[in-house]
């Protein structure tokens, strides 16, 4: 089980097989492309106006957290002094965002009940990198272990 949603958007990304390595924040310096970065808690709100019972503490409250996928690929490569052949994988971010919408994370450790894919951002190449940033809302139960202190 991941300790975090971003452990486990990591986990479900992985166990698809495409060999692409995904990181929680930040890739590892000098990494390799293509790889994945996600980004967990960009923001969170409730999930609907009635939700929970405000007088009952173990009232299930449900949330939207929004998340990135962020999938950064090498654009182009030199293959002689006046050509390049292109190197970006293009789909792969739409078979990303395809696996994500309407899964449920199982190895998140609140229930969830839903993921939506939000859109899919190219952002224009530079450097010779291009990314593809998937923003997603994770549907999910608030865990009370996520909001109180723990006991000393």
């Amino acid at each position: 089980m991941a300790a975090t949603t971003s452990s486990a958007i990591k986990a479900y990304l992985e166990s698809l097989g495409s060999g692409v390595p995904v990181f929680r924040d930040g890739a590892k310096p000098k990494q390799p492309m293509p790889y994945i970065v996600v980004t967990e808690a960009v923001s969170t709100g409730l999930d609907g106006p009635a939700n929970g019972d405000f007088g009952d503490a173990d009232a299930e409250v449900n949330i939207i957290e929004v998340a990135t996928v962020d999938l950064v690929q090498q654009a182009r490569v030199r293959v002689s002094a006046t050509r390049t052949r292109t190197t970006e994988r293009y789909g792969l971010a739409e078979s990303f965002a395809r696996a994500l919408h309407g899964c449920r994370l199982p190895a998140h450790p609140a229930p969830v009940h839903a993921v939506r894919v939000q859109g899919i951002d190219r952002i224009p190449i530079a450097d010779n990198v291009v990314r593809h940033s998937i923003t997603i809302e994770i549907h999910r139960q608030l865990l009370a272990a996520e909001v109180l202190p723990k006991p000393a």
